[in-house]
């Protein structure tokens, strides 16, 4: 990858931590970011549309994808197969967008492996107790043993922190500060030398 080229950023976090709402403002603020639709098989739900949440493709389409190797990552949850399609994101790299994952952690681990430049992020909120506490004040009627589930799966999550680059802390009514922490990373990556190509070349290239 050269400087010319957008910044491949994988983005997890718990549930709770907030990483949505983090992207979305992240993605109102600056037009070189752009969000990564995945595929799925499941069916789409009332109000989604293909292409915008998710590209909705069948079994066997999927399937045919993976033994072609045209999925940077892939899933199964719950009978579904989700996954990132290999194609968009490298042609939106290639534009100099700099590309926005959202994806778990295992999805993560197969995106590092093929793709060692990757920025890998973590965001989490700044104690457990705040995330339960965010969980349970949703507000949705969540039954107990799916809080619990949740909980157990940021443990999970975060005790893999050590494959990631960096970490975000999104605490409360912080946002917009997290929102320019993933920004902040975005451009300094941009300028590492191990990203400047074939600069030497270039700049001398018109020595007298």
């Amino acid at each position: 990858m050269t400087s010319r080229e957008g910044i491949l950023l994988v983005v997890s976090g718990p549930s709770g931590s907030g990483k949505g709402t983090v992207i979305g403002r992240l993605l109102e603020r600056r037009n070189d970011f752009v969000y990564s639709v995945s595929a799925t098989t499941r069916a789409p739900r009332a109000g989604e549309r293909d292409g915008v949440n998710y590209y909705f493709i069948s079994r066997d389409e999927f399937e045919e994808r993976i033994s072609a190797g045209m999925m940077l990552e892939y899933a199964e949850y719950c009978g579904n197969y989700y996954g990132t399609p290999k194609k968009e994101v490298y042609d939106r790299l290639a534009e100099g967008k700099n590309v926005i994952l959202e994806i778990e952690v295992n999805g993560a681990m197969q995106v590092r492996e093929k793709c060692p430049d990757a920025v890998l992020l973590m965001i989490a909120p700044p104690d457990f107790a705040t995330l339960e506490a965010r969980l349970r004040g949703r507000g949705d009627n969540v039954p107990e043993e799916v809080i619990l589930r949740r909980l157990e799966a940021a443990r999970y999550e975060l005790s893999q922190l050590t494959i990631y680059d960096y970490i975000v802390i999104n605490g409360n009514n912080q946002i917009d500060d997290a929102a320019d922490r993933i920004i902040a990373v975005a451009d300094a990556e941009r300028s590492r030398v191990a990203r400047s190509g074939d600069f030497c070349e270039r700049f001398f290239s018109c020595e007298a």
